[in-house]
């Protein structure tokens, strides 16, 4: 029976667990971490476990099929409900939008929000994000290895595919050129920070991200982490072996043409390696010296943006919140020049997730909330101060009372987790949460692919194509797992 050691269990990890156990290896998981999830975190508070990563979740086919071709069926293992609200969106002159799961409640708010003109270009920009999701969602996501000669042809045939990707301006550039509206231009430039890029460098073909959200926006009952719980017990029940608090330092081919994984100290032999970490970790010799040359610095550099966090309970008062707020900074063509330039925000976008209020929920009392910050990546990661803790939490929360926004307590400067902390918990990411950042037309196909340049050595992840995102890593797991069952057969 050959062996699979899974180095990490995040959500990329955990997929490929469970389709490799089913593919009839022996599945062995090493987390450093002593629960599974990676990024998919959850903190305690006085109103109970508190998400502290990803709280959005597209994409449920993606989750759906994983479990039917591993013989399962993922309402057994989670419950996912949708959300009828897919954002609420706050600007400092007061205006609202909310985006909805039903598309023409969506261009109603835009029509009253912004006019029919508006309603009219969004609808437009709809319309063309489908078109260029339903286009390159089989030979980008789907495809175990995206390469351009394969896709030129596609576009010869189809025209109006190029027109749409708008190839030669950025995000932000398109966004302008379509929107008669500044305040609409705004919200969907947002998009390009959920893959970790800057609107004005990342491509326009980012406009599709918007299409994936507007097909559903879905809550985890019980928190995001019980999504990666699931996914462990499905895997466990396949025969996978998971073992937690399990550093693995090295990687190297043994003597009998096996592979090696140094793990607190010990050796665990193995016919392949899964690696579901940032491929920048391997690229900066975290695994040693066999390993550093599994993938080309193009490939993990430059970094995506980071973000700092705030995760706490206490009691709202002021705006109307849903459960997934963004809330605008006030002056867009200055937002993001700090970020360019390696600063933090002064003038910042804030994401709000009010877990408490999934599903439309109304609440009293106490509760739970998640806060994101955009922020540079950090190079050279240090714990940051108390005074610097507190500095960055008053950022967060004099935007927070610009909008009108108090809460009872105030949250502690003990709720923050930086990009410094996050660099700490995923060594070799620079706390770099998306991996490679998705600036420029060609960075689609620099992501590194399952298969590195070392032989037995694999990747999975947000790190790998196709890229960042929940749904994303499980792709990858896809890819993955093909890759290492085809590979051990051919052997």
């Amino acid at each position: 029976m050959k062996h699979v050691a899974i180095i990490g269990a995040g959500i990329g990890g955990l997929a490929a667990a469970m389709r490799l156990a089913h593919g009839g290896v022996k599945v062995t998981v090493l987390e450093c971490q002593a629960t599974p999830g990676g990024k998919m975190r959850s903190l305690p508070s006085a109103a109970g476990m508190i998400d502290a990563g990803p709280t959005v979740l597209t994409m449920k086919p993606v989750f759906e099929a994983l479990f039917c071709e591993v013989g399962c069926q993922l309402a057994d293992y989670a419950t996912l409900i949708q959300e009828d609200i897919l954002a609420r969106h706050f600007w400092c002159d007061g205006t609202r939008l909310d985006l909805m799961r039903d598309q023409q409640a969506s261009l109603e708010n835009v029509r009253h929000s912004f006019g029919a003109a508006a309603a009219a270009e969004f609808h437009s920009f709809s319309r063309d994000a489908q078109y260029l999701f339903d286009r390159l969602n089989d030979p980008m996501m789907q495809s175990a290895a995206p390469a351009l000669r394969r896709m030129i042809p596609m576009m010869l045939r189809s025209p109006g595919t190029v027109m749409r990707m708008d190839p030669l301006r950025s995000l932000a550039q398109s966004l302008v050129r379509r929107f008669s509206e500044p305040r609409l231009a705004q919200l969907f430039a947002r998009y390009a920070t959920y893959i970790g890029g800057l609107p004005q460098a990342s491509p326009a073909l980012l406009a599709l991200i918007w299409h994936v959200e507007s097909l559903g926006v879905w809550h985890v009952k019980g928190g995001m982490k019980q999504l990666a719980y699931g996914m462990e017990a499905c895997a466990k029940n396949l025969g996978a072996e998971f073992h937690y608090d399990s550093c693995v330092t090295r990687f190297e081919r043994g003597e009998t043409g096996r592979y090696q994984l140094e793990c607190n100290g010990r050796f665990i032999s193995c016919d392949a390696a899964l690696f579901n970490g940032d491929p920048n970790a391997l690229a900066r010799g975290f695994l040693g010296p066999e390993a550093s040359a599994a993938v080309a610095t193009q490939a993990t550099m430059p970094r995506s943006l980071s973000a700092h966090v705030m995760s706490f309970a206490a009691q709202v008062e002021g705006l109307p919140l849903a459960a997934h707020n963004v809330l605008f900074a006030a002056h867009p063509d200055q937002e993001y020049g700090p970020l360019a330039q390696g600063a933090p925000q002064h003038d910042p976008t804030l994401y709000i997730c009010a877990q408490d209020r999934f599903g439309s929920q109304t609440t009293s009392g106490q509760e739970r909330f998640e806060i994101i910050l955009n922020h540079p990546p950090s190079a050279q990661p240090a714990v940051p101060s108390q005074k610097v803790r507190e500095q960055c939490q008053t950022i967060f929360l004099d935007h927070l009372t610009r909008h009108g926004l108090s809460f009872t307590p105030r949250p502690p400067p003990k709720s923050l987790t930086m990009t410094e902390d996050f660099a700490q918990m995923f060594p070799g990411s620079d706390g770099s949460l998306y991996g490679r950042s998705p600036h420029g037309m060609m960075a689609a196909f620099a992501r590194p692919t399952a298969r590195t340049k070392t032989k037995g050595l694999y990747l999975v992840g947000g790190g790998a194509h196709p890229g960042a995102g929940v749904p994303m890593a499980t792709l990858s797991a896809k890819h993955a797992a093909a890759a290492i069952l085809s590979d051990l057969t051919s052997i």
